[in-house]
């Protein structure tokens, strides 16, 4: 009995410790990105996306 409730704490922790901290990781990224689409197409962006878009390297486009 001590080795199956082992391997089924093991399994439990594993499982949705790692799981359910890898959705809650996934959840903030996603909002993150949905924030940022959102505050790149208001009229006057604000000052924070503006800040973060000037430390972006400056991008040279190639023609193909």
């Amino acid at each position: 009995m001590p080795l199956w409730s082992t391997f089924f704490g093991f399994f439990l922790g594993f499982a949705f410790g790692v799981g359910c901290a890898l959705a809650v990781m996934y959840s903030i990224y996603l909002g993150g990105y949905r924030a940022a689409i959102r505050d790149s197409r208001l009229p006057t962006p604000p000052e924070r996306y503006l800040r973060a878009l000037s430390k972006l390297p400056a991008q040279t486009e190639e023609a193909p």
